[in-house]
């Protein structure tokens, strides 16, 4: 899935949910990272009824929820800035936080940024 949202300048994005990988193999998060420019958001592998996500995002995506699951994001390099509607948390590497179901959010970066989401494998990846 690729197209383009005001909120990211119109730049391109690029949202695969297609698993890259199964049990038993290596996931080398920093070289996959290595080769994507922002906007990008790759499914990686399936964990039970959940999927990891690596994302690469900087500036600001779109105000979202996701209706029927929580959204988990973790930082491995940059800043992540997580906006409610009642406060915005600031993350940085390997720190985390986890968006319940339901709950209006929308993700912004300063820099280039890489995080890792861990979500239900049914979830759009755009929001409801």
């Amino acid at each position: 899935m690729s197209g383009q949202t005001p909120e990211t300048g119109n730049r391109d994005y690029d949202i695969s949910t297609e698993v890259l990988f199964q049990g038993l193999e290596k996931i080398d998060i920093p070289a996959i990272a290595g080769k994507h420019e922002p906007w990008f958001n790759q499914s990686l592998c399936n964990v039970n009824d959940c999927v990891v996500r690596l994302g690469i995002i900087e500036g600001e995506f779109h105000w979202h929820h996701h209706d029927e699951e929580d959204e988990f994001f973790y930082v491995v390099s940059g800043k992540l800035l997580i906006d409610l509607e009642s406060q915005s948390v600031e993350l940085g590497p390997q720190q985390s936080f986890l968006v319940p179901r339901g709950v209006e959010h929308r993700t912004r970066a300063p820099e280039r940024t890489v995080i890792l989401m861990v979500e239900g494998a049914g979830v759009v990846p755009t929001g409801d």
